[in-house]
């Protein structure tokens, strides 16, 4: 019964995490993309390897507001949000507005995408990021698929060949 029990379990771990990594996937085909203005800092961790801390502006502009909620957003016409409101789940949302999520922990708010892991090594392709890019869903879910730089430019090692080919990047 024990062992039971246990396969039971684990069946229903394995069934949840392949349907956030199914949710992910979704999110990623289907998502709108949308860049957020960042101001990095770039720490090295010998247990994790390279990264870089993001910290968008649009989270340090209303870090004021005392729980979870979603932040409206504006896209410009070169996918750049900027913000519009705090949703308050009464007004309705205009045809060129967008949610996206945010939460409140502590004295900070977090967009849910606040590092960006590489290779070791390669952080001098990182050094000029600008902008994050994510890819949000109608709920206002958000996940961080790249870096871009001043001028809008991905960047990364591989920009040029493989990362363009991913279909997520089409």
């Amino acid at each position: 019964m024990r062992r039971l029990l246990i396969i039971v379990m684990a069946v229903i771990v394995l069934a949840m995490v392949n349907f956030e990594i199914y949710k992910k996937e979704q999110l990623l085909a289907e998502g709108t993309t949308v860049l957020l203005e960042l101001a990095p800092v770039d720490p090295r961790s010998l247990m994790q390897g390279d990264y870089m801390i993001l910290a968008y502006s649009i989270a340090r502009e209303h870090i004021k507001v005392e729980q979870d909620g979603y932040f409206v957003i504006e896209r410009d016409s070169k996918q750049v949000a900027k913000f519009k409101r705090i949703d308050d789940k009464e007004t309705p949302l205009q045809s060129e507005e967008m949610l996206l999520r945010f939460r409140k922990r502590g004295h900070s708010i977090r967009l849910g995408a606040e590092s960006f892991f590489f290779q070791e090594g390669h952080a001098k392709y990182y050094n000029k990021a600008r902008y994050g890019e994510l890819r949000v869903s109608s709920s206002g879910e958000s996940v961080l698929i790249g870096l871009r730089d001043a001028a809008l430019k991905r960047l990364g090692p591989l920009i040029d060949n493989l990362i363009l080919e991913h279909p997520s990047f089409k």
